[in-house]
């Protein structure tokens, strides 16, 4: 767990042309996108684990078409070998994320109210969450 803690928390979130990190202190902006409640959700490598990459795409768009009806952005988490494709979904709640996120395997997934931002986990027994705020990244 600490080494995906670790992982977690040294990847940049968002959509291509705006991420960021999560940072322990507030910064000077939040992304564009980040008014009112945010997800971020991806498909990819359940559990943290490299997959096929034809069975994440095919995870990826299922995904999609469970969402197709709701406002959402394409996003991406991490960087390299480790950059996987996501969904930035403005006005979504907490619950909402955790069970999609649990849907497809998920460790965590990131919940935002605006510049705050929580990495929720996804553990057997419940949800927890740490608390963060958003750091913009340049790239």
């Amino acid at each position: 767990m600490t080494e995906q803690r670790a992982a977690f928390l040294s990847a940049s979130y968002g959509t291509p042309g705006e991420r960021f990190h999560l940072v322990s202190e507030p910064s000077a902006a939040a992304p564009s996108w980040a008014a009112g409640m945010w997800a971020i959700v991806t498909a990819w490598n359940p559990d943290g684990q490299q997959q096929l990459r034809a069975d994440n795409l095919r995870a990826e768009c299922e995904l999609l078409a469970l969402i197709v009806s709701r406002p959402h952005l394409p996003g991406v988490n991490g960087e390299g070998e480790w950059a996987e494709p996501s969904v930035v979904l403005p006005g979504f709640r907490l619950r909402q994320a955790a069970e999609l996120g649990r849907r497809f395997n998920q460790a965590a997934v990131l919940f935002g109210v605006g510049q705050r931002v929580a990495l929720v986990w996804l553990e057997t027994d419940g949800v927890r969450v740490e608390r963060f705020w958003t750091q913009l990244s340049e790239f």
